[in-house]
């Protein structure tokens, strides 16, 4: 059989992954990424977590109510901007029907397989990438409660129970002297072994290089897609700034600009896109920054040390496709950094980032075929994509192989 060629449109964390594991099965890659760098968007500068085996949909019963209180926080995790645009008020219809305990409940069961078996890929990909390459870390992680019943009712979760421990604030205080400004105010922890923290733009980086002397990767490209054009009902190219760019089968994998080049084909894909920020801020000799990675719950804020830095992530803006950094919300969250860690870092010093983040209305990826026969979907991972790629990726290409998928995908899929 003739080697099948296939274009992948993105060059982030995703799409990179994507690449290797179709390189690995054969097809003849070609990566195309509209940025002057790959993984230089949503993967940047996200949150720094690999977080396996604590998944958390942002789809949830009551989360309606607090979305409200959250917009009255002066540095709340949610701000809200009406548009006019059908696909945000089609966008929140669908999450507000997954706002209930039950789907959470399934959402949260195949996130957890899609944890695992990402988890397993990034241990295939070690020696092609090593972790010391992007500052890897099986640093664990610690969520942090106030509010005694939030607390309760995280610990009632039916999960894993040899893959945590429930820590009262002495306890995790002693695990994590870094929280020790936060003793007071906490209700309790929850430790997770296994969970790691590290350097997405560096792994996006060391991929490609290793991509670059793939036999199987045909090019890495520079250029921006802007339409895919399909003939009897199959993508017949896909229109670039480099002009017609043609295969065999087409991968789309580009974050939220994916909705806009699938609409092309007359596709419409359910993703948001959920615009984050974070800090970046050095570590000197004398601060006492987190070793373990912690996620204030009710803060929504996660902190991560990467290597001499330390990342914090926080944040949801629902205000379309605008990408910029907006001073008031890098303020906001200096200021909760300082209250829970005010010697973890030099907040004065930190570099600011905000990226959107391409969301489903229940917080699982699009991973599989879609209605066109040639075309692929790996999209819609939200604050997800460093955790979930390399298991969307396996996934990816053992479908387009033909082979069965290692779980029962159910609503993973596109046509769902």
């Amino acid at each position: 059989m003739q080697q099948q060629q296939v274009i992948i449109i993105g060059g982030g964390v995703v799409g990179l992954t994507s690449a290797w594991w179709l390189a690995e099965a054969g097809y003849k890659v070609t990566l195309l990424e509209r940025n002057e760098q790959v993984g230089i968007a949503a993967s940047y500068r996200n949150g720094g977590q690999l977080s396996y085996r604590y998944v958390a949909p942002l789809a949830d019963a009551g989360v309606p109510l607090k979305a409200l209180q959250w917009l009255l926080q002066k540095d709340g995790p949610l701000r809200f901007r009406p548009e006019a645009d059908w696909r945000q008020w089609r966008w929140l219809a669908s999450f507000l029907r997954n706002c209930n305990a039950a789907s959470n409940a399934r959402t949260t069961a195949k996130l957890l397989q899609l944890g695992e078996l990402s988890r397993a890929g990034m241990a295939q990909l070690e020696p092609t990438v090593p972790p010391e390459a992007y500052a890897w870390r099986d640093a664990g992680k610690l969520i942090v409660y106030r509010s005694p019943d939030v607390f309760q009712r995280a610990v009632a979760r039916p999960v894993s129970e040899e893959a945590r421990l429930v820590l009262t604030p002495a306890q995790a205080v002693q695990r994590e002297p870094a929280l020790a400004a936060l003793q007071g105010s906490l209700a309790g922890a929850i430790f997770t072994e296994g969970e790691a923290v590290a350097d997405c733009h560096a792994f996006c980086l060391a991929l490609e290089t290793r991509l670059r002397q793939h036999p199987n990767c045909a090019l890495l490209l520079k250029g921006d897609a802007h339409q895919l054009i399909v003939r009897n009902g199959k993508v017949a190219g896909v229109e670039t700034s480099l002009g017609l760019l043609g295969a065999d089968q087409y991968v789309l994998a580009a974050g939220i600009q994916s909705r806009d080049l699938a609409a092309t084909a007359g596709i419409y894909l359910p993703l948001y896109p959920l615009k984050g920020y974070s800090l970046t801020a050095p570590v000197r000799a004398h601060d006492l920054a987190p070793e373990i990675s912690i996620t204030d719950f009710e803060r929504k804020v996660l902190y991560a040390r990467i290597k001499s830095s330390l990342r914090v992530a926080a944040m949801v803006d629902m205000v379309g496709a605008d990408a910029s950094i907006t001073p008031g919300r890098i303020a906001g969250l200096k200021r909760l950094a300082r209250e829970a860690m005010p010697q973890a870092a030099d907040y004065d010093q930190a570099t600011a980032w905000a990226g959107l983040r391409p969301a489903t209305p229940n917080s699982a990826p699009l991973v599989g075929a879609s209605k066109v026969a040639n075309l692929w979907l790996n999209v819609g991972h939200g604050p997800l994509g460093f955790t979930f790629a390399a298991g969307t990726a396996r996934i990816l290409a053992d479908l387009m192989a033909g082979k069965a998928p290692p779980f029962a995908l159910d609503f993973l899929q596109p046509r769902r």
